[in-house]
């Protein structure tokens, strides 16, 4: 039975003090998330057993707390051990603020809900009027807590557009390709679905300096995209055979990632947060 193991199955020794299995299985986590915490010194047990088991007690426990907290505000691990280790910095200012976010999208999200009540109750043929659509508007954008962008479109370039599409969806699992042809039946444009943004695949083009990175012999850029199991997907990706840039690795910066090129050399991210 390996350490990991032995941490998950066996009962802390001593009242109010968890071992790493319990811990990961309360919060979420996984064994190996807390594991690399560790190592970043985000959250070290505060003492092992005679036999090596991490044990984390009540403090650490309430660090995970405020570690999970945070990341669910959007701060980036490197963020989070500065904040938590500033002896001036107050927790419930992040309640505070998070808390007068949530207020205004409600109020904004009750404003919305009398808005359109009124307009679908209005008798006859009744139009809205000019005002009646502004405030609508603007009570989405602040549900919608925007700035105005509304969709996101990842535009690269192929030499190939067929075969781009074919790649794309049968090694990275995107999909499906839908290819629009001019009257030539040319492909100009294939566009695929990608979680929650959208691909198009577009065609090289000298008037606009469009070329890909097969054309060029390098890439100036990378596609960096979130899936549910690094380690799955890498597996699959391997097993379609994709030339792999690096393995799965726990990063730094708060992610497991590994890399990968597609058909023409273009340079590819497959990540999750280790949170």
């Amino acid at each position: 039975m390996t350490e990991t193991a032995k941490e998950h199955s066996n009962p802390p020794p001593q009242t109010g003090a968890q071992r790493i299995g319990e811990l990961a299985d309360a919060s979420g986590l996984t064994v190996r998330t807390l594991h690399y915490y560790e190592e970043i010194g985000l959250l070290v047990p505060a003492e092992r057993t005679r036999a090596g088991h991490r044990l984390y007690k009540p403090t650490e426990v309430d660090r995970l707390y405020r570690i999970l907290l945070l990341r669910r505000l959007g701060l980036s691990l490197e963020n989070i051990g500065k904040v938590l280790d500033d002896p001036d910095w107050d927790i419930r200012s992040a309640f505070t603020a998070h808390l007068e976010s949530i207020e205004q999208q409600l109020e904004a999200g009750k404003r919305l809900r009398s808005h359109l009540s009124r307009l679908v109750s209005a008798t006859g043929s009744e139009q809205p009027t000019t005002n009646d659509l502004i405030e609508v508007v603007e009570d989405i954008a602040m549900t919608d807590n925007t700035t105005g962008v509304r969709e996101r479109i990842s535009i690269l370039v192929y030499e190939d557009l067929e075969a781009a599409g074919s790649y794309l969806t049968r090694v990275f699992g995107f999909g499906p390709a839908d290819i629009h042809r001019d009257g030539e039946g040319t492909p100009v444009l294939v566009t695929l679905d990608a979680g929650d943004g959208v691909l198009w695949l577009h065609r090289e083009t000298p008037e606009f300096n469009l070329a890909s990175p097969k054309t060029l012999g390098a890439t100036s850029s990378m596609m960096a995209v979130m899936v549910e199991d690094v380690d799955a997907h890498h597996a699959h990706t391997v097993s379609e055979g994709a030339t792999i840039v690096y393995e799965p690795v726990d990063q730094p910066y708060g992610y497991r990632e590994y890399g990968a090129r597609d058909l023409e050399g273009g340079l590819w991210s497959f990540m999750k947060p280790l949170a």
